[in-house]
């Protein structure tokens, strides 16, 4: 019974060395933010991913453009932020349009396609590197704790032993039962190390893919709106 009290998890923790216990409180430290990292991510992403869909469904139904800028005027009005990354993009690339074509007709001089289309196609393209930044943010926090966490873990293990040897010094006749509880508090941290690395790893990957593919759609989005915008200069 004193073995097994010895050897709970709680006891090896409280028993371990002052450096081996600030390693597992780093590691706890960086699973809890990472986990909170997880969940923000996944409902971001889920909804990017919904705000995109309808905008796109609502965009290709064939509705009035100038519409659809008053609708995403308003709506950015009411929500703060807008409807959607996609939405924002297009209300930029359609509000550096229309200002463009109205500066040009207050002065009475020629339109320039060229440049009403460049300077819509620069909006865009800073609005969407802000979106980008928005979605990707935190996930390098995740690499880092997905990439370092095993190797804070593993010092902490080394550490660990090496008191556990250590300790054998003193004692005359060396026995399993003197160096398991050394070697045992010292594996938890590798353990803990895991915990944090493992979930932020699968989390770094999938929502990496998933952002990926919502780049793809914003930068067809910019190009076929181009088009678009292309044929409505002429």
């Amino acid at each position: 019974m004193n073995v097994t009290q010895d050897l709970s998890f709680i006891s090896l923790i409280a028993n371990a060395s002052v450096l081996v216990q600030l390693v597992m409180l780093l590691l706890l430290s960086a699973s809890v933010i990472s986990w909170t990292y997880i969940f923000r991510k996944m409902f971001t992403i889920r909804s990017a991913r919904v705000q995109t869909e309808e905008f796109e469904r609502v965009f290709w139904s064939g509705g009035n453009l100038s519409a659809l800028y008053q609708d995403a005027l308003s709506n950015r009005r009411k929500a703060g932020s807008g409807g959607g990354a996609l939405e924002r993009i297009f209300q930029a690339g359609m509000g550096e349009f229309n200002k463009a074509k109205a500066s040009v007709a207050a002065r009475g001089g020629a339109v320039d396609n060229g440049a009403l289309l460049d300077g819509a196609r620069r909006a865009m393209r800073a609005a969407y590197q802000r979106e980008m930044d928005a979605l990707e943010s935190h996930l390098a926090f995740l690499a880092s704790v997905g990439s370092v966490s095993p190797y804070v873990g593993l010092f902490g293990t080394v550490w660990g032993i090496m008191n556990a040897f250590r300790g054998l010094a003193n004692v005359q006749q060396a026995t399993l039962a003197a160096v398991a509880p050394g070697i045992a508090e010292a594996l938890i941290a590798t353990a803990i190390g895991l915990f944090a690395a493992i979930p932020a790893v699968v989390a770094y990957n999938r929502y990496s893919h998933d952002i990926d593919r919502l780049a793809i759609r914003f930068e067809s989005f910019i190009e076929e709106f181009s088009n678009i915008l292309q044929r409505q200069a002429r």
